[in-house]
């Protein structure tokens, strides 16, 4: 079931229902009773009622209830129907990647940890869900990981002179001649992209048995330098820099990648694109040096190819004039602090990050806003040293994210709070940076100002720079994008897929004996999800769409492998009641599952039915789910009314669909198959369906937390009979 913000409320007895909403579950706490609910009860049947034990009393198999994990750890009235009712719990979203994994991909288990404790003492098991699902995740962790990678623009020229080789041939470069270099479209950082192509050969044994050097290189006397460029090879390589004779060592050693241990000869390569960064200080070089040259040494293993994007071969001197003055000084937030920001409005917040959220790694400024109001509600505020210049062309750049996919917009403002707008701005959930041209209308252009009042959302921004137009285009360049292959996204999400599983199960190993290892996997006419449905929700994320069909499969094995031998691992979906089609390619994947090696041991079915569900094809779908073999468990069972106040009528009505769904599930589902079925939440009461099923009436407790008629089909179904009428003595009722 998955959490939604709004859910909007149609004729529900009329319609199919579809996914369904795990997160509230997460209701608040409300121990007050008298609410009107509809409709009373005969009083001879209430009584009636009030004589039956408590359900899990009248059945063999193990009888589940959805809960919410506050409500029970706050509610005592709630955890007490709970407790005494019910042999299972399944938690409606507080165990799913949405809620324990966070923006850096680390899982917090002590919510879940301390519900556990309280779970045990009263006898209680959980059922674990659920491990992989395309709804209720931390969306932005994962495509996070998949987003392309942005190197920004250099701050100062290049001096080495790339044209022969951006022309697509090595002249003016020594080594020339080696036809075990060439220069290759395509091939670089970018699909559109240069990269050198150097193929040591199946003798290579020295480093300059495979060597490339530079034209010159003009440099000022004592001047820094660094030197960079982007590598990767095919396989595991090593290469390194040499110079020529203008430095005092021609062979130097360096920490090549800034990892902070140590210096050495050579630099290690792999099927990673890995950017080597040298700095030559101004007393590496002889006195009276003019230019220098160097020389990338790939001949150390043979049989190696090595590929060196062309744009991104650079040598940038640290020490001349910076080409590009940002005018906000404290826009990469490396501070820690919002130095020179503020704002207000919309009862918005802003704030500083935590170290290492912001654009590759470090601070951002975090902006965020409660409810959705126009853009200028909510603002954050930039004071300039002085006013731009009216007509002169600027260049604003920021990297920014947002929790959601959102709308931003900025301004240049001045006097009597009019300005110059830059809107349209479409913010996602990854890093992605926005460039814009902006020319003042007047003189007075003394603020640069954030609008993110539009949208609900936290933004987090990062690396802004304001610069002059024409300045910035004397050296910077236009930045990097590398967008990662569908093979390298594959690997990424299948190890994120893993470190998840993995850590689930083995941390909750002596506590989850079952578990929910993949969910609603299927599309209403039978056919797998492929993460090409078009979901936009903001907790959305298909590893269906990276991994493909075989991606439970891999679930599978990896909740196998990292659990007990024992656990008991099912596949789970919604609608099969409805769609027998997607009944029977559920099924059918499980036979897939298995073929490739996997084991599934069950097979849940949601059923979120109402009164008027066919109860054909109910019967049919027992009949195809027990033919399967597996476990068969009826997971989320609730039978809506499509209203809050229901008639006597209809409450019985309701009570007897409950009955005939366990009453069928007994009939055909053989007893070595019967898991056990969950009800899915405990009360009526309105804090169980702020967001679940709003406005409805689908569970065995009212409002009030009194049974309803439904308990009484519940416990006549589990226990076979109609356990009231082996009561003795008279009903005072009428």
């Amino acid at each position: 079931m998955k959490y939604i913000k709004i859910v909007s409320i149609i004729a529900m007895s009329l319609i199919v229902f579809a996914s369904c909403d795990d997160q509230l579950m997460d209701w608040q706490k409300d121990p007050e009773h008298g609410e009107v609910t509809g409709a009373e009860l005969p009083l001879k049947l209430v009584e009636k009622i009030s004589r039956y034990e408590a359900l899990k009393n009248y059945t063999a198999f193990k009888l589940g209830a959805g809960i919410g994990l506050d409500l029970y750890m706050n509610n005592e009235t709630y955890r007490k129907l709970t407790n005494e009712n019910f042999d299972e719990v399944t938690i409606g979203y507080e165990m799913k990647h949405g809620a324990m994994v966070n923006s850096k991909g680390e899982i917090n288990f002590s919510k879940v940890d301390a519900f556990i404790e309280k779970t045990k003492e009263a006898g209680l098991t959980l059922y674990g869900h659920t491990l992989v699902w395309h709804s209720n995740q931390n969306s932005s962790y994962l495509n996070g990981l998949i987003a392309p990678t942005v190197i920004p623009a250099s701050a100062g020229s290049n001096s080495l002179n790339l044209s022969s080789l951006q022309a697509g041939n090595t002249s003016g470069w020594g080594g020339s001649w080696n036809t075990n270099i060439t220069v290759v479209d395509g091939a670089g950082l970018t699909t559109s992209s240069k990269a050198l192509k150097m193929i040591a050969s199946t003798t290579s044994a020295n480093p300059w048995d495979l060597q490339l050097g530079t034209p010159d290189i003009l440099i000022v006397n004592g001047h820094n330098y660094e030197v960079s460029f982007y590598v990767k090879s095919d396989v595991a390589g090593k290469g390194r820099l040499s110079f020529d004779a203008s430095l005092n060592n021609q062979y130097p050693w360096y920490d090549w990648f800034n990892t902070g241990v140590g210096s050495t000869e050579s630099f290690v390569t792999t099927s990673q694109w890995k950017q080597v960064k040298v700095k030559l200080n101004a007393s590496d070089f002889k006195v009276g040096s003019t230019s220098f040259k160097f020389n990338f040494d790939m001949g150390y293993l043979p049989n190696v190819t090595y590929l060196i994007d062309v744009d991104n071969i650079k040598v940038v001197d640290l020490d001349a004039v910076p080409v590009v003055v940002n005018l906000i000084s404290n826009g990469d937030f490396e501070t820690g602090a919002l130095t020179g920001w503020n704002g207000y409005g919309n009862g918005s917040s802003r704030s500083i990050s935590a170290n290492g959220d912001g654009y590759n790694g470090g601070y951002a400024m975090t902006l965020t806003n409660p409810t959705a109001a126009n853009n200028y509600s909510a603002q954050q505020v930039y004071a300039l040293s002085k006013p731009l210049d009216k007509d002169v062309e600027y260049t604003m750049s920021f990297m920014v994210k947002a929790t959601s996919a959102v709308s931003l917009q900025f301004e240049a403002q001045g006097a009597d709070y009019n300005a110059d707008y830059y809107g349209g701005i479409s913010v996602g959930t990854t890093w992605t940076q926005v460039i814009r041209t902006i020319k003042p209308t007047k003189a007075d252009r003394d603020k640069i100002i954030f609008d993110f009042g539009a949208d609900v959302a936290t933004y987090y921004i990062d690396d802004i720079v304001l610069s002059n137009k024409d300045a910035s285009s004397g050296g910077s360049s236009e930045p990097t994008i590398i967008q990662k292959t569908e093979a390298e996204k594959a690997v990424i999400i299948g190890n994120a897929m893993k470190d998840w599983i993995s850590k689930m199960v083995t941390h909750y190993k002596s506590s989850v004996s079952s578990w929910d290892v993949v969910n609603e996997p299927m599309k209403e006419d039978g056919t797998l999800r492929t993460g090409n449905e078009g979901d936009t929700a903001d907790d959305y994320f298909s590893w269906a769409k990276y991994l493909g069909k075989d991606n439970a499969v891999t679930a599978f094995k990896l909740a196998r492998q990292y659990g007990n031998s024992t656990d008991k691992l099912f596949i789970n979906d919604y609608n099969l009641e409805s769609s027998l089609p997607k009944c029977d390619g559920l099924i059918d994947y499980v036979k897939y599952i298995e073929s490739q090696g996997a084991t599934v041991d069950g097979i849940g079915t949601q059923m979120h039915i109402s009164v008027d569900t066919d109860k054909d094809k109910i019967v049919q779908m027992f009949q195809k789910l027990a033919a399967s073999g597996k476990f068969i468990k009826v997971s989320e069972l609730d039978v809506r009314l499509g209203t809050n106040s229901p008639t006597v009528a209809q409450q019985a009505s309701q009570s007897e669909m409950y009955q005939f769904v366990i009453d069928m599930y007994m009939k055909y589902i053989p007893v070595a198959q019967q898991y056990g079925i969950t009800i899915w939440g405990i009360s009526d009461n309105k804090n169980e369906h702020e967001y679940w099923l709003p406005d409805e009436s689908p569970n065995l407790w009212d409002a009030n937390y009194t049974r309803k008629h439904a308990y009484k089909g519940v416990a006549d179904g589990l226990a076979g009979k109609d356990v009231s009428v082996e009561f003795s003595g008279e009903l005072s009722g009428n």
